[in-house]
């Protein structure tokens, strides 16, 4: 987005409302607005926040061109006062957010903006844009990733991609969630990262046959030679081919010890991995890699793995950079607080009939309570930005919504940590992104501090339900829990536990039953 003129990336309402300020005098009161979102796309149980190097792109470079200005004139809406104040306009407000490759959950604001309201209004709908997209793609490269179970995998989504710049910008989203490479040739120059390719069936068909068309490509990529063998007959032709031009490469002393081997692209990719792998270490070639694409998603990866697939490298495309299952991530941008005359902030919340549309009113902070002996998060915990927390002091934490789930920390057995960070203060630029496979590693540790065994168990309930397989589990009723299994009937039942126990005169606690039957999905 640098360089590139989104002063009128913005939907008309915005503008109308933003007249509206500046001819009542308002328009220099500030506000404070949050950007968060709802639910976890994909059923997740969190989801993974990416696009602020874009989003500060776009603020840092926020002005109205001529051109703008004489389009805006053209529609006859705005006053002369009004299009006069937009030449002069730019943002000089405050932002926090959170940085990017976080684990984030629902309700928590990843950006907080305090600036003039007909600024914090303006950017609304690109800051939206951008980061939906983004941690939308990311989340889902997060899950993809996951299900691999260590093996390296391939963004390849470009060409079924919602045009060049959900493209070129999700797949940078991609790499953030765990991805190590992309296709996308313009992605790996704008933002640094890694870039990988074979061939297409196009180069076998234009050749006389397809052992010289591996011969030709093996000549001329010896250092990253992985051959395409589904064209004509994967087993009969393509393996044998492509074992016969390794056996030319060894002789001739250009065979590398890693990175070559072959491609699956269609047909049973466990049938045809396995017997491809039996044939490749019985010709000596235990070092090839198998890769394997063809619609791929977290969850035909899960089963292909369960089937003892032998695939090692896996070109994930259009199920990941369209996100197949949940295509919108669901971000809003709510007024929290308002400047008062005295120039207090005056909290302000939105009342709906649906809970989860209420709004968390006032000036807050994120901050993420670790389990000090295992590094692992506790729980996230909502506050104003006055409030004051340590890590020697014992703390009581509850869900606003629910109160009767709470959580008692004795001192010392925690460590804090706040996860909004200043970008802009007075509209000055204060904060600098990192590179993109920086924020991947630091995604990876992100993910190290979640705990493992639920995400296991939540992958095998996925497994089973894709396969009409009916199951009923229970589990405690946090939050996280429920959030993990939102895409299922969770209801709360009381229980008293009874192992190793004596539960006379003991209380029901509360648990979740999760099914997949017996209600409308």
């Amino acid at each position: 987005m640098k360089g590139r003129d989104f002063a009128l990336l913005t939907d008309l309402y915005e503008l109308t409302m933003m007249q509206g300020y500046y001819e009542t005098g308002a328009y220099n009161r500030k506000v404070v607005f949050d950007l968060f979102y709802r639910k976890n796309p994909s059923g997740n149980g969190f989801a993974i926040t990416a696009g602020l190097q874009q989003a500060i792109e776009y603020l840092d470079g926020l002005h109205f061109t001529e051109e703008d200005i004489a389009y805006l004139e053209s529609l006859n809406l705005f006053s002369e006062g009004f299009i006069n104040y937009l030449r002069n306009f730019r943002f000089t407000g405050e932002v926090y957010a959170v940085p990017e490759g976080t684990i984030v959950f629902p309700h928590e604001p990843l950006m907080r903006i305090k600036a003039p309201i007909i600024e914090a209004q303006l950017i609304e709908t690109a800051l939206l844009n951008i980061i939906n997209h983004q941690s939308l793609i990311a989340t889902k490269a997060s899950r993809v990733v996951h299900a691999a179970q260590g093996d390296p995998v391939l963004e390849f989504g470009l060409r079924r991609a919602q045009g060049p710049d959900a493209g070129t910008v999700g797949a940078r989203a991609a790499v953030i969630g765990g991805c190590v490479a992309t296709s996308n040739v313009l992605t790996g120059k704008l933002y640094d990262v890694p870039v990988k390719g074979t061939h297409a069936h196009s180069w076998v068909m234009s050749f006389p046959d397809e052992l010289t068309a591996f011969r030709t490509y093996a000549n001329l990529f010896p250092d990253a030679c992985i051959l395409l063998v589904d064209t004509y007959n994967t087993l009969k032709s393509g393996v044998p081919h492509a074992i016969q031009v390794f056996d030319e490469m060894k002789a001739a002393g250009t065979l590398p010890e890693k990175g070559y081997g072959i491609r699956l692209d269609s047909g049973d990719l466990a049938y045809l991995s396995k017997r491809a792998r039996q044939m490749l270490d019985e010709a000596g070639y235990p070092n090839a890699v198998i890769s394997a694409s063809s619609d791929l998603d977290e969850n035909l990866i899960t089963s292909l793995k369960l089937q003892g697939a032998t695939i090692t490298l896996w070109g994930v495309g259009t199920k990941l950079i369209t996100s197949d299952d949940c295509p919108a991530f669901g971000g809003v941008y709510k007024l929290a607080a308002e400047e008062t005359e005295n120039g207090d902030f005056e909290p302000k919340i939105k009342l709906s009939n649906n809970v989860e549309k209420v709004t968390n009113p006032g000036i807050k902070k994120i901050i993420r309570i670790y389990d000090k002996k295992t590094g692992k998060i506790k729980a996230d915990l909502l506050a104003l930005e006055e409030e004051e927390f340590t890590e020697d002091s014992d703390l009581y934490i509850y869900d606003t919504n629910a109160k009767w789930k709470s959580m008692q920390l004795p001192a010392g057995s925690f460590t804090l940590r706040e996860l909004l960070v200043p970008i802009f203060v007075d509209g000055k630029l204060v904060y600098e992104c990192p590179k993109a496979m920086d924020i991947q590693a630091y995604c990876n540790r992100e993910k190290d501090t979640l705990w493992e065994e639920q995400k296991r168990l939540k992958r095998c309930c996925d497994l089973l339900d894709k396969r009409g397989v009916k199951f009923m589990l229970s589990n405690s009723a946090t939050e996280f829990i429920k959030d993990l299994y939102s895409d299922y009937d969770v209801r709360i039942v009381k229980a008293k536990r009874i192992i190793n126990a004596n539960v006379s005169g003991r209380g029901a606690v509360e648990e979740v039953l999760i099914r997949n039957y017996g209600h409308e999905r």
